[in-house]
């Protein structure tokens, strides 16, 4: 019995160890894609306050121009919710609470009287609605560990269309954002009807007063850049979902690997035991097998 005991423990302590190899190097590899994905952040940066500040200065110039695109309407009779996942698991909280937080929204939204057509960026968030019986009208996968700004444009262009063409008033994204190493966020973000950045109040009083003239004037020149915009910030929102993605899967990882380590020493120690009651058993069984033949003589 000992013996089958000792067999079952070998085989599930060398279980353990494969998996702990297997966390391990997922750990590593997400360690090392963490500062790539905040270089990408960091270059995109000034691109995206670039756009933001042609905005601003635009809507202080004409608001009665820009009104059309700042304004939302009243009654809102569709949505287009875009939910930004990840293709792969294995990454703690990070796909739940972005799932949970685009269905919130979803459901809320229809219970306003507002239809939702859905749109996901990542496998996780299409199986997931499909799952829970919403419909998901367009699924981009495949570019959410490295996204380009050419995977963006097409994600951009299937929102933007009926947008522009009044199918919908407005536009929303359930993303996770990065705030730093230990710390991600869900935000839900409006991305159209445009909304106008919340820049400093010294580069506000410095900068922007609204005395730019602009050719074409406002309002086309604002229904030119409402796409550009768009792309703008779905891009930076999947270059933030690829590092908050990195940085929970390193962190998941790395719990999964200490538990191995603690339950491959647990076992070992169980293991340990339950040989030394074998080879216990052993010597009374010897013992008592010497004790009969001597008492016999």
């Amino acid at each position: 019995m000992a013996g089958g005991q000792e067999r079952v423990l070998r085989r599930r302590i060398k279980s353990v160890q494969s998996t702990r190899k297997i966390t391990k190097a997922m750990e590593l590899i997400a360690a090392a894609q963490i500062p790539r994905s905040l270089a990408r952040i960091i270059a995109n940066r000034p691109y995206r306050l670039g756009m933001q500040r042609i905005i601003l200065e635009a809507a202080l110039g004409d608001p009665a121009g820009a009104a059309k695109l700042l304004a939302l309407p009243e009654k809102v009779d569709t949505a287009l919710v875009l939910v930004v996942t990840g293709d792969r698991g294995l990454s703690g909280p990070y796909n739940n609470a972005t799932l949970r937080a685009g269905e919130r929204l979803a459901v809320k939204l229809q219970r306003e009287g507002t239809q939702v057509r859905l749109f996901c960026v990542g496998k996780k968030a299409a199986a997931y609605f499909r799952f829970r019986g919403l419909d998901v009208e367009e699924s981009f996968v495949g570019f959410v560990d490295r996204p380009t700004f050419a995977d963006v444009q097409l994600v951009a262009s299937h929102l933007a269309a009926p947008y522009l063409d009044g199918e919908a008033q407005q536009i929303l994204m359930v993303s996770m954002r990065y705030l730093s190493a230990g710390s991600q966020a869900v935000e839900v973000q409006q991305l159209l009807p445009l909304v106008l950045p919340e820049l400093p109040v010294n580069d506000q009083s410095t900068t922007l007063k609204g005395y730019t003239e602009f050719e074409p004037e406002v309002e086309k020149l604002l229904y030119f850049l409402a796409p550009r915009a768009l792309e703008s910030e779905i891009y930076s929102a999947l270059l933030e979902g690829a590092a908050s993605f990195h940085t929970s899967q390193q962190r998941a990882m790395a719990a999964a690997t200490d538990n191995a380590d603690e339950l491959g020493q647990t076992l070992t120690r169980v293991m340990n035991r339950a040989r030394q009651d074998s080879i216990t058993t052993e010597i009374m069984e010897i013992v008592g097998g010497a004790e009969a033949l001597r008492s016999g003589k």
